[in-house]
């Protein structure tokens, strides 16, 4: 069982910057893909960022490329998530989460539904 704890959330400013982390309770090399996924009220719940820790390729949701970026720190099992020029849309709750399914990594990431999950941190940009 994996557990995954964020950290980093808080409020800014509409084109601050902000950064998450997501400790994972085992090693990586366990995990296929870990990824951030975000759910503002009343919408569903989205991926935001995946990376492959094998090898490191990622996707982005078209929402946030060019201004978010994913990345791990393999020696602290942990995954970050630079978010710059924030805006008020990307206002959510933000999770992390992990699969050791390679195969399904990007149908999890694309349907939301990855096999472990955070608790989230909350996101909130003001304009």
């Amino acid at each position: 069982q994996v557990q995954l704890v964020e950290s980093g959330g808080g409020s800014v400013q509409a084109g601050e910057s902000l950064g998450l982390s997501c400790a994972a309770s085992e090693y990586t090399y366990n995990i296929a893909c870990m990824g951030w996924f975000r759910q503002a009220p009343g919408k569903e719940r989205e991926g935001v960022a995946l990376i492959f820790t094998g090898g490191g390729r990622t996707s982005y949701a078209d929402s946030v490329k060019g201004r978010f970026t994913i990345s791990q720190d393999n020696a602290k099992n942990t995954l970050l998530l630079q978010m710059n020029s924030l805006k008020p849309e990307d206002t959510a709750m933000y999770y992390c989460a992990a699969d050791h399914r390679g195969g399904y990594c990007l149908l999890g990431f694309a349907r939301g539904d990855l096999r472990y999950w955070g608790q989230g941190t909350q996101v909130t940009v003001s304009s």
